[in-house]
């Protein structure tokens, strides 16, 4: 099935997929004859020219430390930089950029919390409260934390097909649970997760919420201020970005109390033996020198998905997911995996006779 015509790059049109696809130059490229389908962008997606070409300029013509130097190369890196965190926080509309820390990815950004908030805050006792559907980054952190400090982390229900238990997850919040968290999107059911419902109860008995958008923010729009979640996390190399990139984006109050997570320079006001200051957010939360290409690439990523638009995405998907819906339940001996009401375009299943 082909898309309607539409006019590239005008966001709110349907989507030109010749035109689009011809924006990866690694899509030219042909394996033993066919043209390649790359199918695993929920693991990792290609890169878009606009993104490699960013990099390249900022290597060949601008390429320096940032925050650190005086100089013109300086002040233009640390300038690019800065300007992809605004524009991860457009794209995701967090309240303020400075409660923006940049990260290596999801799982860097996760552990982040688990590190600087759990164990600042987690005692004998406490409760951690997941779902059955995290991704691993969202779970083995809290259990080594758990380990450390005698707190639980219990999993929340899911039903027979693949979504969320509500009531069941908010029954488990009482004096004792000290942290909500569960997946936007769940990477291996598509489960798109009512997580707004989730944070409310969450907030109305004052229960701090961490929301893993590693499946959501590539796909459809996220508002991270009307969630009102106290922690958010994405990863850049899903979103069109390179790999070593991502954020978490958490409440300043939250930030303001936790310890670094590593120390090192930039995240310094003053050291000395006697004792040190830190900096304010977010480079209280980032020691040592980035990945400056990286996130270079990765606000160029966010320009280029702004410029495509992301309502066209999410409407192209769901009409992708419908047919592979359709097309998979035709396979004989092929059984789904999930069958949750609201959905992205992802899925899993079993074959008869095969691993």
């Amino acid at each position: 099935m082909t898309a309607a015509p539409a006019t590239p790059g005008i966001p709110g049109t349907p989507l030109d997929v010749a035109a689009i696809r011809a924006h990866f130059p690694i899509l030219s490229r042909e394996i033993d004859g066919h043209p390649l389908v790359y199918l695993d962008s929920a693991n990792t997606s290609q890169k878009p020219r606009a993104v490699i070409d960013a990099m390249s300029r900022f290597m060949e013509h601008s390429y320096a430390p940032i925050n650190r130097s005086a100089y013109r190369l300086a002040a233009e890196a640390t300038d690019a930089y800065e300007g992809a965190r605004a524009a991860v926080r457009r794209f995701v509309n967090a309240p303020k950029a400075h409660e923006l820390i940049f990260t290596k990815n999801a799982t860097d950004a996760l552990n982040h919390v688990v590190a600087c908030w759990g164990r600042a805050n987690l005692q004998r006792g406490d409760v951690v409260v997941l779902t059955h559907m995290e991704h691993h980054a969202n779970i083995v952190p809290w259990q080594l934390v758990a380990a450390e400090t005698g707190a639980k982390v219990v999993p929340a229900p899911i039903t027979d097909t693949g979504e969320l238990d509500v009531e069941g997850m908010i029954a488990l919040m009482n004096a004792r649970t000290r942290l909500v968290g569960l997946t936007h999107v769940s990477n291996a059911l598509g489960t798109i997760n009512p997580v707004k419902r989730i944070i409310d109860a969450a907030n109305s008995r004052s229960i701090p919420t961490l929301i893993d958008g590693s499946q959501a923010a590539p796909h459809f729009k996220v508002d991270v201020a009307a969630l009102g979640c106290d922690f958010y996390v994405l990863t850049g190399h899903k979103l069109f970005a390179p790999t070593g990139t991502g954020a978490l984006i958490a409440k300043r109050a939250h930030l303001d109390a936790m310890p670094p997570f590593m120390g090192g320079g930039e995240m310094i006001r003053k050291v000395s033996f006697e004792g040190t200051t830190f900096s304010d957010p977010p480079h209280k939360f980032e020691a040592g020198t980035p990945n400056i290409a990286g996130f270079i690439g990765l606000g160029a990523a966010i320009d280029w998905l702004d410029a495509v638009g992301m309502d066209a995405i999410a409407a192209r998907e769901a009409h992708l997911r419908d047919a592979m819906f359709a097309a998979l339940n035709d396979v004989p001996g092929l059984r789904l995996i999930g069958a949750a009401r609201e959905r992205a375009a992802v899925f899993s299943f079993v074959v008869e006779g095969a691993h």
